[in-house]
């Protein structure tokens, strides 16, 4: 994706953002390093808020974090060892076969993927390796996952952008011209009370943009059903986001 063609669905939400987005798996980081060919620099692309990168920057001397977005750098997570650019995806302005692993977390399906790999093919070393993972739907319990997959299909269903059918797909059928690594089974776990998944779901870009087209919030319903299925007395839930991982390298 050109800076002409970024389209900018989170910036207005980058503070809840920050706030609300469930944490990447450690283990997973932990993985990438050990298969990476060397443990000097990474390419976290599209960062956000700089999750992945944090994650990253336990097991690389360097990361460099890029997004299209000012206000995702502005708000994201510091840390010595990271240097956030505001870029595209496209143009990293990193050095050839510098690069030991590129990662992209959540977000793949936005970029001009012919151009993305090529900038990949270039910044990696020998060896290196390119990985790319998303999640969609979360699951808590078969009652209040049922009040979630209505609230995603039927209510903000339609103020999704088109690019989110390639999450719900698990990116199967995304291209990744890569020699594929097959990778283990990762997913992101939190405690959350209700609050908190109502705080998520506000970080939604259908959601924003159902809100922002219709001026009502779209959780007032859906608080008011899972009150009654969550109480608040009950506090904390485990909440789980399975990962669908594409590996692979150059």
């Amino acid at each position: 994706m050109t800076d002409q063609n970024f389209k900018d669905y989170f910036s207005t939400q980058s503070a809840d953002y920050a706030r609300f987005r469930p944490r990447y798996p450690e283990a997973l980081f932990a993985w990438l390093a050990d298969i990476s060919p060397g443990k000097a620099l990474a390419w976290d692309c599209a960062t956000g808020n700089g999750q992945a990168a944090v994650g990253l920057a336990a097991h690389f001397a360097r990361v460099v974090a890029t997004d299209a977005s000012a206000a995702q750098i502005a708000g994201a997570e510091g840390h010595e060892r990271i240097e956030y650019r505001v870029a595209p995806a496209e143009a990293s302005g990193l050095p050839d076969a510098s690069t030991d692993l590129v990662t992209v977390a959540q977000a793949l399906h936005w970029f001009d993927l012919e151009h993305f790999y090529g900038e990949v093919r270039r910044v990696l070393k020998p060896g290196g390796v390119v990985a790319a993972w998303c999640y969609n739907l979360l699951s808590i319990s078969p009652e209040v996952d049922a009040q979630l997959n209505d609230f995603y299909f039927n209510v903000v269903g339609p103020y999704w952008p088109p690019e989110r059918k390639y999450l719900e797909r698990a990116y199967a059928d995304l291209p990744f011209p890569f020699a594929r690594i097959d990778a283990p089974a990762f997913a992101m776990e939190a405690e959350w009370t209700l609050a908190q998944l109502l705080g998520y779901l506000g970080t939604w870009s259908a959601t924003v943009r159902y809100q922002a087209e219709r001026g009502a919030d779209p959780r007032i319903t859906l608080a008011a059903e899972l009150a009654r299925l969550w109480p608040a007395a009950e506090g904390t839930r485990r909440v789980r986001w399975p990962l669908a991982v594409l590996v692979g390298r150059v």
